[in-house]
C-alpha cells in the first residue's frame, strides 16, 4: 500500500492559531458544499458574519466551575485554523465547479453569488467515485471509469495528494457532503481492514462509494467526518484503520432541521417530567437530497438516523410510565417547488398532571443548506485541531453536530445540551494539552 504523508504544522503555544493552509475536501460538491464555500468566502471578505458557526461565534467558559470566569470566543481560545487559511476542493458526479453547483442548488440569491462568482468557479470538482446502485435517482456524468473499487480508492488517494501539493496545503480534512446512500447493514467485508481491502480488490457489492472515500482519506492520514446517514466510518474496518494510523473520525448525519428541534425540545420535556405519547414528524423538500430520499431504499437510511434520537434522551428504561410506550413516526416527501427551503412539521402528544393530554405543534420553515453549512466548517476546524493534538479514532465530543453520532462504547448521547458540554470540556482539554 502506498502511503500519502500527512503534513502537520504545530505551534509551540497552544493559545496560538494553527499555522499554514488547511485544505477542506468535500465529496459531493452540491448544495451544502457550495454554500459552505460561499459563506466562508463572504465572511473572509467581511460582507457577512459566519452565523451558526460555533467555532467562529460561540464562546466558552474558561473555568466551568467559576461562572465569573472569562468567556472568550472559541476561535480566540482554541488554536484552530483561521478562515483566511482555508482552501476548498471536492468531487462531484454532476457539477463541474462550486459556482455551477450553487446555481443549480439555488440556495443563494443572485447578488450573493455574483460577488464571489469568480472564486466559486475556481473550485473545480474532481471526477467522482459514483455508483447509481446507491443513489438510484441521480445520474453521474463526471465519474471515474476504473476497473475496480481498489483502483477507485487509489485514484482518490492520488487526487488527495495532488490537491495537497497544488494548493500548498499543510494539512487536510475531509467532510462527506454527498447524498444519502441506499440502506445497508454491515456485512462480512466491513468486519476487518483485511476483509475490506480484499473486498475493494474483489469489487464487493457491499462496499459503497462513501466507504471508498473514507478509506482513501484515512490511508492518506486525513481526518474524516461523515455528514450523511450512510454506513461509512462506523464499521469495524474503518475504526480499525483510523486507530491503526491515528486519524480522527466522526459522524454521522448533520443535525440540521427537524432533528435539531427534537434535541432541543425533548430534553426540556424530560427535565419537567412531562410524559410523551407520540411524536409524528414529516418533511417536504425539493432539493437534490429530497430527490434522492424519494427512493425508499435511501429514505430507510435517513429514517434510521432520525428515529434514533428520542430513545436515548428520554431513557424509557428509567421512566417507563412517562416514556415507555412512544409512537415515533418520521416521513419525508419530495416536493420540487420547495427547493432547499425544507419545511418540517411535528405533532407532539404529551401528558401531564393527572394524565391530562396536551399537544405541541412545530412548523419549522428552515433552509437546509444554510443550517448545514456552518456545521461543515466547525467539523473541519475541530477535526483538524484533534489531529494536531494527537487524537485518533472516534471523536465522540463532536456528537453535537450529528443525528446519529459515533460514540466510544455503548452509550450514545443525543441531548443537545449535554453534547454542548462535552464539546466545551474537550476543547478545554485540548487547549491545556
Amino acid at each position: 500500500m502506498v502511503q500519502i504523508l500527512y503534513c502537520v504544522s504545530m505551534t509551540s503555544d497552544s493559545s496560538l492559531p494553527s499555522n499554514g493552509r488547511l485544505g477542506i475536501l468535500m465529496p459531493g460538491l452540491g448544495a451544502v458544499a457550495s454554500t459552505v464555500i460561499a459563506g466562508v468566502m463572504a465572511a473572509r471578505n467581511g460582507t457577512v458574519a459566519p452565523i451558526g458557526s460555533i467555532s467562529q461565534m460561540g464562546r466558552i467558559q474558561t473555568d466551568p466551575g467559576n461562572l465569573g470566569s472569562a468567556k472568550p470566543l472559541i476561535k480566540d481560545f482554541a488554536p484552530i485554523a483561521q478562515l483566511d487559511d482555508l482552501v476548498f476542493g471536492g468531487w462531484d458526479p454532476i457539477s463541474a465547479n462550486a459556482l455551477e453547483a450553487a446555481e443549480v442548488a439555488n440556495v443563494l440569491t443572485g447578488p450573493d453569488l455574483a460577488a464571489i462568482s469568480a472564486e466559486l468557479e475556481g473550485v473545480v470538482a474532481m471526477d467522482a467515485v459514483f455508483d447509481q446502485k446507491w443513489v438510484s435517482r441521480l445520474e453521474g456524468v463526471r465519474v471515474k471509469d476504473l476497473p475496480s473499487k481498489w483502483d477507485q480508492a487509489l485514484a482518490l488517494m492520488d487526487d488527495i495528494e495532488r490537491f495537497r501539493t497544488e494548493q500548498e496545503c499543510d494539512r487536510l480534512v475531509m467532510v462527506w457532503c454527498g447524498s444519502t446512500e441506499a440502506y445497508q447493514e454491515p456485512s462480512d467485508v466491513h468486519m476487518s481492514l483485511e476483509a475490506f481491502e480484499q473486498g475493494l480488490k474483489d469489487n464487493d457489492d457491499n462496499i459503497a462509494p462513501s466507504q471508498i472515500y473514507a478509506y482513501a482519506a484515512l490511508q492518506s492520514h486525513v481526518p474524516y467526518a461523515n455528514g450523511a446517514p450512510n454506513l461509512s466510518v462506523d464499521v469495524p474496518a474503518m475504526i480499525e484503520l483510523a486507530n491503526k494510523l491515528s486519524v480522527p473520525i466522526c459522524g454521522k448525519d448533520f443535525k440540521t432541521g427537524q432533528t435539531l428541534m427534537k434535541t432541543l425540545i425533548a430534553p426540556g420535556l424530560k427535565s419537567r417530567m412531562l410524559g410523551l405519547r407520540g411524536w409524528y414528524s414529516t418533511n417536504i423538500l425539493g432539493n437534490r437530497d429530497g430527490q434522492v430520499l424519494d427512493a425508499p431504499e435511501n429514505f430507510k437510511t435517513k429514517e434510521a438516523s432520525k428515529l434514533g434520537v428520542l430513545g436515548t434522551i428520554f431513557e424509557p428504561e428509567n421512566n417507563p410510565e412517562l416514556y415507555g410506550n412512544i409512537d415515533h413516526v418520521v416521513r419525508i416527501n419530495y416536493y420540487p417547488p420547495r427547493g432547499d427551503n425544507k419545511e418540517g412539521w411535528d405533532a407532539i402528544d404529551i401528558f401531564g398532571w393527572l394524565g391530562y393530554e396536551m399537544q405541541i405543534k412545530v412548523d419549522f420553515l428552515c433552509r437546509d443548506s444554510i443550517l448545514a453549512a456552518p456545521l461543515v466548517l466547525d467539523l473541519a476546524l475541530f477535526m483538524d485541531l484533534a489531529a494536531q493534538k494527537g487524537q485518533s479514532g472516534i471523536q465522540d465530543w463532536l456528537s453535537f453536530y450529528f443525528k446519529a453520532p459515533q460514540f466510544r462504547g455503548d452509550r450514545v448521547e443525543h441531548d443537545l445540551f449535554v453534547q454542548e458540554r462535552l464539546l466545551h470540556d474537550k476543547l478545554r482539554e485540548l487547549v491545556a494539552s
